[in-house]
């Protein structure tokens, strides 16, 4: 998974905007023993995530970053927060639980659980062909070699679908993965599906995305796939792309459908694509991290998540704090249920945090490397089993362990997101403070 991060001082287009490097969190939190597992269900002491808050601390005492904030859930118990820093490098005003981060890929599961909503309702099927919503994808060809020339195509073996959507096992690119002639077609064309700053960063001259959902299905339905649907796991515009065909299916913008049937009900108040001028003052600054140096790319009052987006990013295009994502994620570990009222079915959501992918799709060396992939997020395989989640490249990242009645979160701004090794770092010092409480109870009986 190595790349380079930067180029002639410049950032590098892939691993700015790339936000899907989970590196195994799943897979470390779901390697504590079953045995360990008795204590889940038992609040922890304000000072039983030792790891998590020394990593909390250690960063946001450095520089290396404005903030971190840790939000650490038990079940449907308050989360406990940890935080430290302020909203931008040389201000006053602390990060907390309200504070307002880019969760960029993290924006995937909301659109997946979005879409298993629709399956669960009867007006979407998982295998359900794309075509069948959206015609302008009845007859996709395919590259003969991945990323090689856009003429040299084969019709595609079998149709795109719902579960192929889900899972980034559509053939579908993306413009900040593919290389060559896909890669500058996306671009060309204005399917540029995400934003960073409102400033010419050198290396982030991807064009002028196009202004609505449609335009962005329509555009992509013209190009041919990178891959054979149900064949291959790829990182791609999928969750983008569900966006419309979740706005086609239930008659509402997406961004409302969104807004309605999931924030609302589970009480997320502060999650949007667009900040509003009122909130401005919660937003953090987001950082770009090159060559040592932390540099200001997208301010809070300059920022470009101020402004109305040309379309609402289903995969990567929503603001939102570190409550708000946790009251996700507990409504997930309620199976859809939170504060007594439900916004998921139990059947939507169990379905959605498992292992949806084609059973001949081998995800080795992938960012869902040896692990399984449900609605939008990663899912843990065998003795794993319980563990949903995704990352954000900004340095964001989130799970649950729906075995454990585990939530964690944690909120950062800086890119690209392997500049530091905090997605790695997050779930194995959860994982060092699950069993030292582990060891605790054992030892108190």
């Amino acid at each position: 998974m190595a790349y380079r991060e930067f180029e002639d001082a410049a950032f590098s287009r892939r691993a700015l905007l790339r936000g899907g490097a989970w590196l195994g969190a799943g897979a470390a939190l779901a390697t504590v023993p079953a045995g360990r597992m008795a204590f889940a269900h038992g609040a922890s002491s304000p000072t039983a995530w030792k790891n998590v808050a020394a990593m909390v601390n250690e960063y946001g005492s450095s520089g290396k970053v404005a903030n971190m904030v840790a939000a650490m859930g038990w079940g449907q118990q308050d989360p406990e927060i940890i935080s430290k820093g302020t909203l931008a490098i040389g201000q006053a005003a602390p990060a907390g639980i309200d504070s307002l981060y880019r969760i960029y890929s993290m924006t995937k599961p909301i659109t997946g659980m979005a879409t298993m909503m629709l399956i669960d309702e009867g007006k979407l099927g998982l295998d359900q062909p794309l075509a069948e919503i959206l015609p302008a994808f009845a007859n996709m060809k395919v590259q003969k070699i991945a990323d090689g020339s856009i003429e040299d195509v084969v019709p595609a073996d079998r149709p795109i679908t719902i579960r192929h959507l889900l899972t980034h096992t559509s053939g579908l690119g993306y413009g900040i993965i593919q290389k060559g002639p896909i890669k500058d077609a996306y671009e060309k064309l204005g399917l540029i599906p995400g934003q960073v700053s409102r400033l010419p960063i050198p290396g982030l001259g991807r064009g002028v995305p196009v202004s609505s959902l449609a335009a962005f299905a329509d555009g992509i339905a013209t190009l041919p796939l990178v891959y054979q649907p149900g064949t291959t796991w790829s990182y791609s515009v999928s969750l983008d792309l569900l966006g419309r065909v979740i706005e086609v299916v239930s008659g509402m913008p997406f961004d409302e459908f969104l807004a309605t049937n999931i924030f609302k009900p589970a009480g997320m108040d502060s999650t949007w694509f667009q900040v509003p001028d009122s909130e401005i003052g919660r937003l953090t600054a987001n950082y770009g991290v090159m060559g040592g140096a932390v540099i200001p790319i997208d301010p809070a009052n300059a920022s470009v998540y101020t402004l109305k987006p040309a379309f609402p990013f289903g995969g990567a295009g929503l603001v939102s704090s570190p409550r708000d994502y946790d009251r996700f994620l507990r409504m997930l570990l309620g199976y859809g249920k939170i504060d007594g009222k439900r916004v998921l079915g139990e059947l939507a959501v169990r379905v959605g945090t498992s292992n949806l992918l084609p059973d001949a799709v081998d995800t080795s060396g992938t960012f869902a490397d040896k692990a399984g992939f449900g609605a939008g997020g990663r899912v843990g395989l065998g003795d794993q089993a319980g563990t949903y989640g995704w990352g954000g490249a900004a340095g964001t990242v989130a799970l649950v362990n729906m075995k454990m009645g585990l939530r964690a979160s944690l909120f950062t701004q800086y890119m690209p997101s392997e500049a530091y090794p905090v997605h790695g770092a997050f779930p194995v010092a959860v994982l060092a403070d699950l069993g030292s409480m582990a060891a605790a109870r054992q030892s108190a009986k």
